[in-house]
C-alpha cells in the first residue's frame, strides 16, 4: 500500500527537519522537502537520514519562483497535504529589512496556495506564530484572544499570512487548513544528533546560551533588565521543537479525518508556562553543570515583553500535549552543541 505523500516546505530548517523526523517515525507518510537553503544547510537532510535511516528527496528551489514550484508538483503526484514552514523568521532582522520579509514570506505563501488549488491538494498547515497577538496584558492567550498590534514586520507577515489562508479557503472550499500558532521552539532532537543550525547569526535564546557556554560566542547579552516582569527579563513560552513537530502530525491527521463543513482552524501550540530568560539560563546551568557568562542589557525593538499560551484547545481537539520539560530542552540543546563540536559541524 502506498503511503500518503506530504510536502514540507523549509524541510531543512529547524522545525521542518524535526517535523520530517516525526513524520517518518509515525510511519504513514512519504515526505518530500522543498528548501533552497537560504537559512539552512543541506547537512540537515543528511542528519535526518542518519537518525531515521530514510533518505529524503529535497527540491532546492525558491518558493517565490512560481515556475520552479510548478515543476515540483508536475513531478510529485498524489500529494495529500502541505506543511508550510518556509519563511524568514527573525524579529530583529525584519525591523531592518521589512520589504525582504514581506516579499519572501507573503509571495511564497500565495504561490504555494495557488499550487494547491491547481494540483488539487486539499490539506494545508500554515506555520504561524504567537507573535500575531502582540503585547497582551491578559495572559495566557488563547485562540479567542484578539489579534494585537504587530510588534515587528515578521509578526505582521504572520498576521497577513493567516488572513491570506482564511480568504483562500473561503473561496476554495475544497481545502481544509490550520493556522498553527506556536510559541518559542527550543531544544534539539532527543538523540542530540540534529538541532538548530542556521546559516546566519543566531537570534534565538537557547542556541545562544549553548554557543556561549561552549566558547563559540562572547558573553551572552540578555536584552531587557528592567521590564515589568518578575525578574526584569522577557517571559516566553518555551516548547520543545519535537513537541511542535508532533503537533503538526496531529494537525495533519485532524484535517484528513475531519468530516465537518468547517474548513479553517487555529490552534495555539505552547507549553502553557511562562519562563523568563534568566530562568531559562538557570535551567541550562543546572542540567549542563556549566556556569554561563552573560550580561544584562536594554530591551530590543520588536520584542514582546511577556507571552505564554493556553493550549487547551489543541489538547482537546488534536489530542496533543507536551512531552518535554524546560530541562529537557536545555539538556538536548547542550548535547546537540557537544555533538557539533565532536563532529566538527
Amino acid at each position: 500500500m502506498s503511503k500518503n505523500k506530504i510536502i514540507v516546505t523549509g524541510g531543512a530548517g529547524y522545525i521542518g527537519s524535526h517535523t520530517i523526523i516525526e513524520l517518518i517515525h509515525e510511519g504513514n507518510f512519504e515526505i518530500i522537502s522543498i528548501d533552497n537553503f537560504s537559512n539552512s544547510k543541506p547537512l540537515a537532510i543528511d542528519l535526518i537520514e542518519n537518525i531515521t535511516g530514510v533518505k529524503i528527496k529535497n527540491y532546492a528551489i525558491d518558493l517565490c519562483d512560481n515556475t520552479a514550484l510548478d515543476k515540483v508538483f508536475e513531478i510529485e503526484k498524489n500529494i495529500i497535504g502541505i506543511i508550510h514552514f518556509a519563511a524568514y523568521k527573525y524579529v530583529q532582522e525584519s525591523t531592518v529589512f521589512p520589504n525582504k520579509y514581506y516579499h519572501n514570506n507573503l509571495e511564497s505563501l500565495i504561490n504555494i496556495l495557488e499550487a494547491c488549488k491547481k494540483h488539487h491538494i486539499n490539506h494545508f498547515i500554515f506555520s504561524s506564530s504567537c507573535s500575531i497577538y502582540g503585547n497582551i496584558e491578559l495572559l495566557p492567550v488563547n485562540e479567542q484572544t484578539a489579534i494585537g498590534k504587530a510588534e515587528s514586520p515578521y509578526a505582521y507577515t504572520k498576521q497577513i499570512g493567516e488572513k491570506i489562508v482564511e480568504d483562500f479557503v473561503r473561496v476554495y472550499k475544497e481545502m481544509k487548513a490550520i493556522n498553527l500558532r506556536y510559541f518559542n521552539p527550543a531544544g534539539s532532537h532527543i538523540s542530540g544528533m540534529i538541532g538548530e543550525m542556521p546559516t546566519k547569526n543566531y537570534f534565538n535564546v537557547v542556541p545562544i546560551v549553548t554557543r556561549t557556554a561552549i566558547g563559540k560566542m562572547p558573553p551572552m547579552k540578555v536584552f531587557g533588565k528592567e521590564l515589568p516582569t518578575r525578574d526584569g527579563t522577557c517571559i516566553r513560552d518555551y516548547i520543545h521543537v519535537s513537541d511542535i513537530a508532533v503537533a503538526h502530525i496531529k494537525a495533519l491527521q485532524y484535517l484528513i479525518n475531519n468530516t465537518t463543513t468547517q474548513n479553517l482552524f487555529a490552534f495555539n501550540i505552547g507549553s502553557g508556562e511562562g519562563v523568563s530568560v534568566l530562568e531559562a539560563i538557570h535551567s541550562f546551568e543546572k542540567v549542563s553543570g556549566q556556569k554561563l557568562n552573560y550580561e544584562l542589557g536594554d530591551a530590543r525593538d520588536g520584542d514582546v515583553v511577556a507571552i505564554y499560551s493556553d493550549s487547551s484547545l489543541a489538547n482537546k481537539e488534536l489530542g496533543w500535549t507536551c512531552k518535554y520539560t524546560l530541562d529537557d530542552m536545555m539538556d538536548s540543546a547542550w548535547r546537540w552543541e557537544l555533538y557539533q563540536k565532536e563532529k566538527g559541524i
